[in-house]
């Protein structure tokens, strides 16, 4: 079998960026001429075995860089932009815009940010008449959006916090880790049936904890609040490396990172790797050996990315009733619909009818890449009978080429093509021509339209 060649310019230049070198300098520690690190970073030629290893050598360069899931999160994020109405010309191609993935990163994200730009001031003029006449009406992308991009493109794995929150976590039991840290802060522990899942009082230095929360949420909720008092510095040096837009954008990602922290600690990275591939990802049994949730399992999961020590690529997403993805991250090739819904025909908007099963579910997108995926239902009492219930469905997944590391996947018919459900991004940017469950026509494809003829559409696809 012929050997994939890799093209990895836009990293290669990255590298030689923060190294400080000039392609002078760079050609010849790597033993190359000029101009062929010139084809390479512009990629006009793959990156050789040679480079690949003094890169390595030299270097101490982590190869696996060099195959990030960026060109593919950048590919699928401008498709989705660009089937946005406003685009009413001609798109450029799939060729054209997988040349500026790779060999522009830098301007592919400026056009994502206009376009966000775009859509936010849209938003604002569609829904508030008088936005332009405020003193606050500056044009800024959601605080929400800037932080959920934020950790999409660090690959949602942040490497300080990751290992500040593993030296924490290697004293034992995270529980009482958390505990003895907060006691160390001179702060009293509470039971609250207010409502409020987690609430600190500074004055009082008491943390209000639910008494109806679950021993999963609860140490996660304590570790939140060790992340908050002892690693302040390093989270708003984290924020300053940012640069967001907004002190709101500012704030939400400093939840996030606290809550990576104790998702971190509560499931450290080598002893929860080490534990993932022995027991072959089986959720239920991580989630008992290390006190946490089947959400934090499969979210902890995706966040493997450490260089050098990497676990299965997996994605993550967390759906609500409507099909809104309110929590999404893949370290594959498939990337998730910015905005909107996910794929109606894809499993995890079937585990709220199944609800305490794992559904499975082989699948391919129109790219002819093939993926195993799981969903379960992970709905959230309210604690009492008169308080709502919060319902989500996960999905979790991998390349079937990672399937046989996975438990859930024995006993599936990987290698019968039948056996493969077809599954999308979304609507605007899936190329497939008959399917049954398409809301809007895709962008790239002209439509027939016949009066005399009624198919599952009322057209048909060219």
């Amino acid at each position: 079998m012929a050997t994939q060649k890799l093209y990895a310019g836009a990293k290669l230049r990255e590298l030689r960026g923060r190294l400080g070198l000039t392609q002078k300098d760079m050609a010849a520690a790597l033993h190359v001429s000029l101009p062929y690190l010139n084809q390479m970073e512009n990629n006009n030629r793959p990156i050789s075995t040679g480079v690949l290893l003094g890169l390595t050598q030299d270097f101490g360069f982590d190869l696996t860089e060099l195959q990030s899931g960026d060109e593919a999160r950048l590919l699928s994020d401008m498709r989705e932009a660009l089937a946005d109405p406003v685009f009413s010309a001609t798109p450029p191609s799939l060729a054209d815009l997988r040349l500026a993935a790779s060999n522009a990163p830098a301007l592919a994200r400026a056009f994502l940010d206009l376009h966000a730009a775009y859509r936010q001031s849209h938003e604002r003029l569609a829904s508030l008449d008088e936005a332009l006449g405020r003193e606050d009406a500056r044009l800024q992308p959601s605080p929400w959006e800037e932080v959920r991009d934020f950790f999409h493109y660090c690959d949602n794995y942040i490497d300080a916090v990751d290992r500040a929150a593993e030296r924490f976590a290697s004293g034992g039991d995270a529980a009482r880790q958390a505990e003895a840290a907060l006691l160390k802060h001179k702060i009293t522990l509470q039971d609250t049936d207010q409502g409020d899942v987690r609430r600190f009082d500074p004055h009082s230095r008491t943390l209000y904890l639910s008494k109806h929360a679950s021993p999963a949420t609860r140490t996660f909720q304590l570790l939140l609040q060790v992340a908050l008092l002892t690693q302040d510095q390093l989270i708003e040096a984290t924020l300053d490396l940012a640069r967001f837009h907004s002190p709101q954008s500012r704030a939400i990602a400093k939840v996030g990172l606290a809550n990576y922290f104790a998702g971190a600690a509560l499931m450290p990275y080598g002893p929860f790797l080490e534990a993932a591939q022995s027991t072959r990802h089986d959720l239920e049994v991580l989630a008992a050996r290390f006190g946490a949730s089947l959400e934090q399992v499969a979210h902890r999961l995706s966040t493997l990315q450490r260089p050098g020590a990497k676990g299965v690529p997996f994605f993550f997403v967390r759906v609500d009733q409507a099909g809104t993805i309110t929590k999404r991250h893949s370290a594959t090739t498939l990337q998730f619909a910015r905005y909107g819904g996910a794929c109606p025909l894809w499993n995890v908007h079937k585990a709220f009818e199944t609800p305490g099963q794992f559904l499975r579910q082989l699948a391919e997108t129109p790219d002819g890449v093939r993926y195993f995926c799981l969903a379960r239902d992970v709905s959230k009492s309210g604690g009492a009978f008169d308080t709502p219930t919060r319902r989500y469905a996960i999905g979790l997944g991998c390349e079937v080429k990672h399937a046989s590391a996975l438990v859930y996947a024995d006993h599936l018919q990987i290698s019968t093509a039948q056996a493969y459900e077809p599954i999308g991004i979304s609507c605007r940017i899936c190329e497939r021509q008959t399917c049954h469950q398409r809301s809007v026509p895709p962008l790239e494809r002209q439509l027939q339209v016949d009066p005399n003829i009624r198919g599952v559409l009322p057209y048909q696809v060219a």
